[in-house]
């Protein structure tokens, strides 16, 4: 079953995408992206809250949904920020197979 899901993230960043010159009147990812970047980040963030939310209310239902629109959500910001879902792919490969601890103790102080 995984296996017909495998580019869902990618054809709706390509969606997302190509709804950056749409008319914000016709298309709610288009009104987020004409809204800008802090508009996008603070609903992103609501999602990601929701989502907690329903984590800890052991409602699994609802962490579906919100997770779902938590995704939908952070792939818009990434449209917004020239970000291409390969680049977190990649990023996530080089990280694979190393402790999380010694990960993060890796990077620069900051």
């Amino acid at each position: 079953m995984m296996a017909e899901h495998d580019d869902i993230l990618q054809r709706l960043y390509d969606t997302i995408a190509a709804r950056k010159t749409a008319d914000p009147g016709s298309s709610y990812t288009a009104k987020l992206l004409h809204q800008g970047r802090s508009v996008i980040a603070k609903k992103m963030g609501e999602e990601a809250v929701e989502t907690a939310i329903a984590a800890v209310g052991n409602d699994s239902d609802a962490v579906v949904s919100e997770s779902a629109d938590l995704l939908y959500h952070l792939l818009v910001l990434w449209v917004d920020c020239g970000v291409e879902p390969e680049e977190v792919w990649q990023k996530l490969a080089a990280r694979e197979g190393t402790s999380g601890l010694a990960e993060k103790a890796s990077r620069p102080a900051t």
